[in-house]
C-alpha cells in the first residue's frame, strides 16, 4: 500500500512539472517575433513544488545595426520635407540669417515663397538650412562641380609654375621641359601666366603652345581661364591609357591622310 501511494505521488509530481514546463515554453514560442538579441544567460525558475526548471531569458536590447551599413550623404540640393531635426537655423535666399526656428515654421516659409530648403551645415548646433530658388541651387551645383574638377584628387601631387607672358624663349623652353618631367611622373601641373604691361602676347595662345609640346601625354584638367584681371591659369594632367590610345589613333589617321594628300599632289604635278 505504501509503495502504491509513493508511485501515485511521483506520477502526480511528474504531471505537474510537465504542465508547468508546457506553460513556460509555450509562452516563449507564442511570443511575436521581435528584433532583439537573445542572451546566453541561464536562470533558475522555481515552481510551487520546489522543482527546478531552466530557460533562456530575453534582455531588453535592440538588434544592433550592421557594420556594413554606411550613411550616404546626399548631394547638394533640396531636402524636400525630409528634415530630421526639430530646431533649425534658417538663412533666406538673400543670404540673411532668419535665426533659429522650428522645422514646421521653416517648411511654412518654404511653401509660402515657393522656395526649396537646402542643408548647408549638418554638424552645426542647430543645423543650418538655407531657403533657395531652383536657379540658385543649379548655379551652386555647377560651382561645386567646377571646383571638384579643378582640385586634384587625394594622393595626386600638384606642381605649380608661374611666369610672365613676356617670358624669354629659352626660359619658356626650360619651363616646358620641367612640365614634361612632371607630366611623365603623372603629376598635375598648375600653370599661372601674368600679363606683362608691354606685352601683346595672347595668354590663351601661350597655354596652347605649352600644351602642344607635351600633347603626346598631357591634356587639360582645367582649361585656361581668367582668374583675375591680367592673370590666367590652367591645370595639365597626364592622359589615361584610353585617351592615349585615342590620341595615337588620331595621329595615325592624320599621318595617313597627309601621305595620301602628298601622293595626290605628286600625281597632279607629273600630269
Amino acid at each position: 500500500m505504501t509503495a502504491f501511494c509513493m508511485m501515485k505521488h511521483l506520477c502526480q509530481t511528474t504531471r505537474n512539472e510537465n504542465r508547468y514546463a508546457k506553460r513556460f515554453f509555450g509562452t516563449l514560442l507564442t511570443q511575436p517575433p521581435q528584433k532583439k538579441v537573445f542572451s546566453p544567460l541561464w536562470v533558475v525558475v522555481p515552481d510551487p513544488r520546489k522543482t527546478t526548471l531552466f530557460g533562456l531569458t530575453q534582455p531588453f536590447c535592440r538588434a544592433e545595426k550592421s557594420h556594413t551599413e554606411t550613411e550616404r550623404k546626399a548631394a547638394f540640393g533640396s531636402v524636400g520635407r525630409r528634415i530630421p531635426y526639430r530646431i533649425l537655423h534658417v538663412i533666406n535666399q538673400d543670404g540673411e540669417s532668419l535665426g533659429n526656428m522650428h522645422r514646421a515654421e521653416a517648411l511654412k516659409l518654404m511653401d509660402q515663397h515657393g522656395l526649396k530648403l537646402v542643408l548647408l551645415q549638418e554638424n552645426a548646433e542647430p543645423p543650418v538650412y538655407r531657403l533657395m530658388t531652383g536657379q540658385q541651387i543649379h548655379e551652386e551645383q555647377l560651382k561645386r562641380a567646377e571646383k571638384k574638377k579643378a582640385n586634384p584628387n587625394p594622393g595626386v601631387v600638384q606642381k605649380e609654375l608661374s611666369f610672365s607672358s613676356a617670358i624669354a624663349k629659352n626660359d619658356l623652353e626650360t619651363k616646358t621641359k620641367q612640365i614634361a618631367q612632371w607630366i611623365e611622373k603623372k603629376y598635375h601641373v598648375k600653370i599661372t601666366i601674368r600679363q606683362a604691361k608691354d606685352s601683346n602676347t595672347d595668354m590663351l595662345t601661350l597655354f596652347d603652345e605649352i600644351l602642344e609640346t607635351v600633347s603626346k601625354k598631357a591634356t587639360y584638367l582645367s582649361k585656361p581661364r581668367v582668374t583675375r584681371e591680367g592673370v590666367s591659369t590652367c591645370i595639365l594632367r597626364h592622359m589615361s591609357d584610353k585617351e592615349l590610345k585615342a590620341y595615337q589613333k588620331r595621329e595615325k589617321n592624320s599621318a595617313v591622310k597627309e601621305d595620301e594628300n602628298e601622293e595626290l599632289k605628286s600625281k597632279e604635278l607629273h600630269q
